[in-house]
C-alpha cells in the first residue's frame, strides 16, 4: 500500500468534494489518459498513460461510491488487507464498475456517460471521411476584393451504382457476424485490475453491418472516387495560409459515414511593388531630388487602385507616409472592424552624371547653409518607421 497514492490526491479533489466535482475531475483525467489516446505513442508513453488512467478509475471506483468512500475515509488503504472494520469489502469489490468488470471502461463508455456523444453501448460508431485541404493561389487584388473560384479536387463519393449502400439490395446487409452489430470488438489487457481495449472491428471495419452481396462497381465498399469541380467563394482580406472550412465536402467514409470537411488554404502570388503584413501594405516610390526639396504631388500604387499623396518641400529620403484605409480589408467584417493601411517609403533618386554646368550650379551652392546638413537634427523617428517597413 506504501505506492499508492491517496485517492483524493489522484483526482486532485479535496475531500469534500461532491458527486459533480469527483466526476468532472474523473472524467478530466480519463478523456486524458485513455488508452484509445496513446495508440500511436511510445511504449513509454502507452505504459504512462494506461497506469494513470487505471490508477485515476480505480480512485473513482471507490469515491462514487457512497459505502466505499464512507469505509476509504475512515480506514484508509487498510481495508485491503482485510482490518479495520471493513468487513465482506476486502480489496475494494470493483465488479460491474464499467463494462466487463475490472476496470472494463472504453472511450465510447465515457464520453457517453459524461457528454452524451460516442456510440451507445452494443451500436456500431458512427464513422467520419476524411478531410480534404486544396491550396489557392490569388493575387493581392483578388484578396483585397474577394473572389470566386473555381476549384477541381479528387474525392471520394457515394458509389453511383449502389447509391453509397454497399449493395443493390437492402436485404443484402446483414449484422455483422463478428461483432454482434456493435462495430466494435474488446480485448482484455492485463488481470483484475486490466483494461479493455475496444477497436474496431476488423470485419466490417466499424459499421456493425456485412454486405452479402457486393455491389459490383465499389466491391461493396460503397465508395468510388471521382474528379470534381467546385465553385467557392473567398472573402475579402483574407490571409495567407488562413483556411477556410466547407463543412461536408472532404470524402466519402462509406455506409453509415458522415462526410469529411474540405479545406481550402490560400496562396498569395508574389507582388512586385506592394509587400503585405497582415492587412497592411508596404510600398515605395523615388522621386527626384528638386522635387523633395522644392514638393510636388505624385501618384502611388495600392491594390486596385492608385492615390495621390503630397511631397511636402524638404522631404527626406526614407520618409513614410501613411495612407489610413487604404490596406486589405478585415476578413472578419461586420461592426468593429476596419481595413488596414498603406505605408508609402519616400526614396530620393540622386543623379549619378552631372553635366559641367550642372556641377558648377551645384559648387555653387555647396557652402550655402541651406544645403548643409542640420548636426543636430534627430534622426531616430524616421529610423523606428524604417524598421516598421522593413
Amino acid at each position: 500500500m506504501a505506492n499508492k497514492r491517496d485517492y483524493y490526491e489522484v483526482l486532485g479533489v479535496g475531500k469534500s468534494a461532491s458527486a459533480d466535482e469527483l466526476k468532472a475531475a474523473y472524467r478530466k483525467l480519463a478523456m486524458k489518459w485513455h488508452p484509445d489516446r496513446w495508440v500511436n505513442g511510445t511504449d513509454a508513453e502507452k505504459k504512462t498513460a494506461e497506469a494513470n488512467f487505471k490508477e485515476a478509475s480505480e480512485a473513482y471506483a471507490v469515491l462514487s461510491d457512497p459505502q466505499k468512500r464512507a469505509q476509504y475515509d475512515r480506514f484508509g488503504f487498510a481495508g485491503e488487507q482485510g482490518a479495520g472494520g471493513f468487513g465482506g469489502f476486502g480489496g475494494f469489490d470493483f465488479g460491474g464498475f464499467g463494462s466487463g468488470g475490472g476496470f472494463g471502461i472504453n472511450l465510447d463508455d465515457i464520453l457517453n456517460e459524461f457528454f452524451g456523444g460516442g456510440s451507445s453501448r452494443g451500436s456500431a460508431r458512427a464513422r467520419r471521411g476524411e478531410d480534404i485541404q486544396v491550396t489557392v493561389t490569388l493575387t493581392l487584388e483578388e484578396i483585397a476584393l474577394g473572389v470566386e473560384k473555381e476549384i477541381t479536387v479528387q474525392r471520394k463519393r457515394p458509389c453511383s451504382d449502389c447509391g453509397g449502400k454497399g449493395t443493390q439490395n437492402a436485404s443484402d446487409i446483414k449484422t455483422c457476424p463478428t461483432c454482434n452489430g456493435q462495430g466494435r470488438v474488446y480485448r482484455q489487457q492485463g488481470g483484475l485490475f486490466g483494461m479493455r481495449i475496444a477497436t474496431d472491428c476488423p470485419e466490417c471495419h466499424g459499421t456493425g453491418k456485412k454486405v452479402t452481396n457486393p455491389c459490383r462497381k465499389c466491391n461493396g465498399t460503397g465508395i468510388e472516387t471521382r474528379r470534381e469541380t467546385l465553385r467557392i467563394k473567398i472573402p475579402a482580406g483574407i490571409e495567407a495560409g488562413q483556411p477556410l472550412q466547407m463543412s461536408g465536402e472532404g470524402n466519402y467514409g462509406g455506409p453509415g459515414s458522415v462526410n469529411g470537411d474540405l479545406y481550402i488554404v490560400v496562396q498569395e502570388a508574389p507582388n512586385s511593388n506592394i509587400i503585405r503584413q497582415g492587412q497592411d501594405l508596404f510600398t515605395s516610390v523615388t522621386i527626384s531630388v528638386m522635387d523633395a526639396m522644392l514638393g510636388t504631388e505624385i501618384e502611388v500604387p495600392g491594390v486596385g487602385a492608385h492615390y495621390k499623396i503630397k511631397i511636402e518641400p524638404g522631404t527626406q529620403s526614407g520618409t513614410t507616409v501613411r495612407l489610413r484605409g487604404k490596406g486589405l480589408p478585415s476578413p472578419r467584417g461586420g461592426f468593429g472592424s476596419s481595413a488596414g493601411d498603406l505605408y508609402v517609403k519616400i526614396l530620393v533618386w540622386i543623379p549619378r552624371n552631372l553635366s559641367r554646368s550642372e556641377k558648377e550650379m551645384f559648387q555653387a551652392l555647396r557652402g550655402n547653409a541651406t544645403f548643409t546638413p542640420d548636426p543636430n537634427r534627430d534622426d531616430r523617428e524616421v529610423f523606428e518607421k524604417l524598421k516598421k517597413v522593413y
